[in-house]
């Protein structure tokens, strides 16, 4: 790390809390802190509150006491970037499923002469060890092994205490690369439709466009009957205009209430590209419960769909 790099990280951790905590805890500092002490400190820091987890009311807060108290073994399956794939086949069909190249425990193993010119890199038991290969040309091919390797060797569930990935085998998945024809800054774009369902029921709509653009992700939520709700989470930011209803936002309903069954909460994932739905991925804690609501109301109408299981 270059020496002014180092300075700059030193004095944010002095100034702002979120960062100290990130870095310590990136550092290991807190990794054999108790579950429950570690959820508390981290939410208190992310989100100024207070982690009440015996009367949990916030939506926020119900995910802290999910990620303590409610596991099944098939989450781990659920959570899993390839063993998922197997499940979405047998639970709504294998025609939903974004084509497979291949699947590796490490990046040498990857035989890249039999990928195709465009294609996705993905850790399995992660959030974010992506690599986009557009040209395979142009690929950089340790710039790629370093990010890949890096996730790899990072124990993802430490970071929220998402005991969930804790079981998940890290390996790497190539998938083919997909695009529903946007463009943004000239690059490529692909609409990401997430479905929030709770106790088996679709209820809100949230739409993440505009990854690769300089003006920051639009993430923007809409109600089943399309009205686009005046809610953000974090930093993110609703779009200038409104984005219009899919064609077929119904099947994705439909879809999402077939892998949400018997679940108090889950996220289900979704594209379209070319008039076809594909699946995303699962996750049972989105933003691992540390995103502020803007505004605050709406962290109590979401914590409220969620009916804890006794």
């Amino acid at each position: 790390m270059a020496k002014y790099d180092y300075f700059k990280i030193i004095r944010e951790m002095i100034k702002d809390p979120k960062v100290r905590f990130f870095y310590m805890s990136k550092m290991g500092f807190y990794d054999r802190m108790p579950d429950e002490k570690y959820l508390a400190k981290k939410y208190k820091v992310y989100t100024g509150l207070t982690l009440d987890l015996e009367h949990p009311v916030r939506y926020n807060e119900k995910l802290q006491w999910l990620k303590l108290h409610y596991h099944k073994p098939v989450h781990s399956i659920m959570v899993d970037k390839y063993l998922v794939r197997q499940y979405i086949a047998d639970t709504i069909g294998e025609q939903y499923l974004i084509p497979l190249f291949g699947v590796w425990d490490h990046f040498d193993d990857i035989d890249f002469d039999q990928l195709p010119d465009q294609f996705v890199l993905k850790c399995t038991h992660d959030s974010g060890g992506i690599v986009i290969c557009t040209d395979k040309s142009a690929l950089d091919r340790n710039k790629a092994k370093a990010r890949i390797e890096q996730c790899l060797n990072r124990k993802y569930y430490l970071a929220g205490r998402e005991r969930v990935y804790e079981s998940v085998k890290p390996r790497i998945i190539a998938e083919q690369y997909m695009t529903d024809g946007k463009t943004n800054d000239q690059k490529e774009e692909l609409s990401d439709y997430k479905i929030h369902c709770f106790s088996g029921e679709p209820k809100l709509v949230q739409i993440m466009t505009n990854r690769f653009s300089s003006t920051g992700i639009i993430n923007e939520h809409y109600t089943l009957d399309w009205e686009r709700l005046d809610l953000v989470r974090g930093d993110s930011k609703l779009g200038d205009v409104l984005v219009p209803r899919p064609a077929k936002l119904d099947e994705m309903l439909e879809l999402a209430k077939i892998l949400s069954k018997d679940e108090p909460y889950i996220r289900t994932d979704f594209y379209i590209v070319e008039d076809h739905i594909y699946f995303g991925e699962l996750t049972f804690y989105p933003s691992s419960g540390f995103k502020p609501f803007h505004p605050d109301e709406w962290d109590m109408i979401l914590g409220d769909w969620i009916k804890l299981p006794e």
